[in-house]
């Protein structure tokens, strides 16, 4: 009650939540219990949670009566737009490759925006000051190509996260999602980029010898069948990555993707993903 966080918190209209108010507290008494049972004396975390480890330090003091607890926090690591990274922000970015795969991990970093990529450079990877600061130089001249730094920060941190064989993944699949890509795609590389991907269910027979026009419609990819048609003509609409430019196309065995699935496509960014049942 005497921090003052804590205080406005409780003087305010929004008030504050019986979670919120004993967080604190609970933190507190497991810094006491591992201080004492365990041998823990120093408690390590987020600049946010500065309160929480000196309710702990605090709480040793007055039962033990003892010194000898410590707490180190590190500046947390924000975004341009003072967000920070964390489960409890949308779109959290996971270590675990069960929880994001290595290809969504990558793509994330490969799209942070350029008032980050630097420093993000700087704070997570291993790469030399020099090349960095040489980087940050290169962004602001004529025929930088866009995107080099975050290829080069995206490549880094999957690598050290995920392992070369993560990375390879990783840009497999990344190459795999541009359309006219003749890289081949298998079941491990969709399933890589499946996350977030539109995505619908069809029975076997249901999709076998249908025509793409069909498809297209009947997976929402497209509203119509003449804008299927239309899109064909214009040589935007693609099976698995592959520009298909025949009216005539229907769904072969050889179009399902080890038997599971189909990956379609309208121009660049449009895409369903057909699960086969």
């Amino acid at each position: 009650m005497a921090k003052e966080s804590v205080r406005k918190r409780l003087e305010s209209e929004q008030g504050m939540s019986y979670t919120e108010f004993t967080y604190q507290l609970l933190q507190g008494y497991d810094f006491l219990h591992l201080f004492q049972n365990e041998g823990i004396s120093v408690q390590i975390g987020g600049s946010d949670q500065w309160g929480n480890i000196t309710a702990g330090t605090e709480l040793i003091r007055k039962i033990l009566q003892v010194e000898g607890a410590y707490g180190l926090t590190f500046p947390l690591l924000l975004k341009s737009d003072g967000t920070k990274f964390g489960k409890s922000e949308d779109g959290a970015i996971w270590l675990s490759p069960t929880l994001l795969s290595p290809y969504k991990f990558y793509q994330y970093f490969f799209s942070v925006p350029d008032a980050d990529v630097i420093r993000f450079m700087k704070i997570l990877t291993f790469v030399d000051i020099e090349e960095i600061v040489a980087l940050e130089g290169e962004m602001g001249k004529p025929g930088y190509v866009p995107n080099t730094a975050q290829q080069r920060l995206a490549e880094e941190v999957t690598r050290f996260v995920h392992g070369e064989d993560g990375l390879a993944e990783a840009l497999k699949a990344t190459e795999a999602m541009r359309p006219g890509s003749e890289t081949k795609l298998d079941w491990k590389a969709i399933e890589g980029i499946a996350e977030g991907l539109p995505s619908c269910s069809l029975a076997y027979d249901e999709v076998l010898n249908l025509s793409l026009v069909d498809l297209s419609v009947s997976s929402g990819l497209l509203e119509s069948k003449s804008a299927a048609r239309r899109l064909l003509k214009q040589g935007g609409l693609y099976l698995n990555n592959s520009r298909v430019d025949s009216e005539s196309k229907r769904i072969e065995a050889a179009d399902i993707v080890d038997g599971k699935v189909l990956l379609l496509s309208a121009g660049k960014k449009n895409k369903v993903l057909v699960r086969v049942a």
